[in-house]
């Protein structure tokens, strides 16, 4: 269910209102987001980019789109390929599929991960699911066949964190 926020503004010739309709889960991102980006000292070890940032937000704006095998965006998505959209759209350029773009970003360890990391969740020799990380052990990504893109929480400990470069 969407949310309306409305900001009221004082403009000469009568133009006051500005509104967005965002989703609950987008608008608490985009509000950590800014929090983060106030609150917390920015360390190289420890801050992700800012366009992993801007991609998270982005991915949080894909709340409830459905999931689709090999698609990309703009309406349906797999893992991948949410990962893929979200950061093309912040300005950053991954490849395809999870295992690619494991190989494509600087590994990190659990206690360095960023808003915006990608978590990564290895499937033998190979990386098999890919989300964005949102904080608080969770992360936004395209689960499986028959669900919709989702803020989940992080449900194994078997998982590595890639931040994109």
């Amino acid at each position: 269910m969407s949310h309306l926020f409305t900001d009221s503004c004082k403009a000469p010739h009568g133009h006051c209102a500005v509104r967005s309709a965002l989703r609950p889960h987008a608008f608490l991102a985009l509000t950590l987001m800014a929090l983060a980006t106030v609150l917390v000292p920015s360390t190289p070890a420890y801050a992700g980019a800012p366009y992993s940032r801007k991609a998270l937000a982005i991915a949080a704006s894909k709340e409830g789109a459905p999931y689709a095998r090999g698609a990309s965006g703009p309406r349906r998505f797999d893992c991948s390929g949410l990962t893929l959209y979200a950061f093309r759209k912040a300005g950053h350029t991954l490849p395809r599929t999870a295992d690619q773009q494991y190989a494509h970003t600087a590994h990190i360890p659990a206690h360095r991960r960023a808003l915006g990391d990608l978590v990564f969740f290895p499937r033998g020799s190979t990386m098999g699911h890919v989300g964005i990380y949102a904080g608080h052990d969770k992360m936004w990504h395209a689960p499986r066949p028959g669900t919709k893109v989702r803020l989940e929480r992080i449900w194994t400990r078997n998982v590595r964190y890639g931040r994109a470069t």
